[in-house]
């Protein structure tokens, strides 16, 4: 096995931020926010990862919720099945991309 160079702590940090806030974790990822800060990562850097997190987490509920409703037989009958093109993320409310 080679060693391989660590992530710098700043990617480690975003990384679980992102993932913190994705995953609707207790502690919301206030620790790394402040390691992202106190490392001088740009305030617009940290803004994006926080969008994209919450873009991926609400759009997770909305498919899990369309997922039951069809299961439940609730899904209205005119709804179209997904296409391709649908099932990849969408952009965020901002135009930033999560994939």
């Amino acid at each position: 096995m080679t060693d391989q160079p660590q992530l710098h702590s700043s990617i480690v940090a975003m990384i679980s931020l992102a993932s913190g806030i994705a995953s609707r974790h207790p502690d919301m990822g206030l620790c790394q926010l402040e390691r992202l800060r106190n490392a001088g990562v740009p305030e617009h850097q940290i803004d994006a990862v926080i969008e994209i997190a919450r873009h991926i987490r609400d759009e997770a509920s909305q498919k899990l919720d369309a997922a039951f409703d069809e299961k439940a037989q609730l899904a209205t009958p005119e709804k179209e099945p997904e296409t391709e093109e649908s099932c990849c993320c969408t952009p965020t409310s901002s135009g930033q991309s999560c994939c």
